[in-house]
């Protein structure tokens, strides 16, 4: 885990960075007098995914090193991927003056209801494809095989939650880029969803050990 928190301390420093480099431009060329960088929307998905991408990261540094050479290398995919993201997510909320999470996930999507008191683990409950913590400690005590087919099992489920919050953003908003970005997400994690199911299909096609 030092190695997830090393990356994360990084990231507040190289979100601002890749903000600038991507998304400062479309955000206030337009319309450098515009009071609202962000919509209440963005806001809260920009929040959502954030902390979902957290969570692909969590599940990569739990995966067994013995998992395979073709699952290590999608897993090492999703994290390069999701690391970047997380650093343009973060750096977005920090130009629109917003926090990293929000008081309620997943408020900004309609018809999303709530019911922490009920849920063991709020945050899993709350936002589609998040895995319990049950879960991702049964996947830190798996090893090799078994490791390899519960992690794209719960990573397969997490992108298929990420892919349904991305397309939800990408049909409320009009334009701008984090609509550009939700659609981005939708195309690379259903690539990578195919993937998962292609590994899947051939670990359970093999007999254990």
């Amino acid at each position: 885990m030092n190695r997830l928190r090393n990356g994360f301390a990084v990231l507040v420093a190289a979100g601002s960075l890749l903000v600038l480099g991507a998304a400062v431009r479309p955000l206030f060329v337009d319309d450098p007098a515009a009071p609202e960088i962000l919509s209440a929307t963005e806001i809260g998905f920009v929040q959502d995914m954030a902390a979902h991408h957290h969570q692909a990261l969590v599940m990569v540094q739990r995966l067994d090193p013995g998992a395979g050479p073709a699952v290590q290398g999608l897993a090492r995919q999703i994290e390069d991927t999701q690391l970047a993201e997380i650093g343009t997510l973060l750096g977005w909320l920090r130009l629109a003056g917003a926090p990293v999470a929000g008081s309620e996930p997943m408020s900004w999507m309609p018809g999303q209801t709530h019911d922490h008191h009920a849920a063991p683990d709020p945050s899993a409950a709350a936002m589609p494809g998040m895995a319990t913590r049950t879960e991702l400690d049964t996947l830190s005590a798996a090893r090799g095989r078994d490791a390899a087919v519960q992690f794209l099992r719960l990573m397969q489920r997490h992108h298929e939650g990420g892919i349904a919050m991305a397309r939800v953003a990408d049909a409320l908003l009009t334009e701008g880029v984090v609509k550009q970005v939700a659609r981005e997400m939708i195309t690379e994690q259903t690539q990578e969803s195919g993937l998962m199911a292609l590994l899947l299909a051939q670990l359970e096609a093999s007999p254990p050990g």
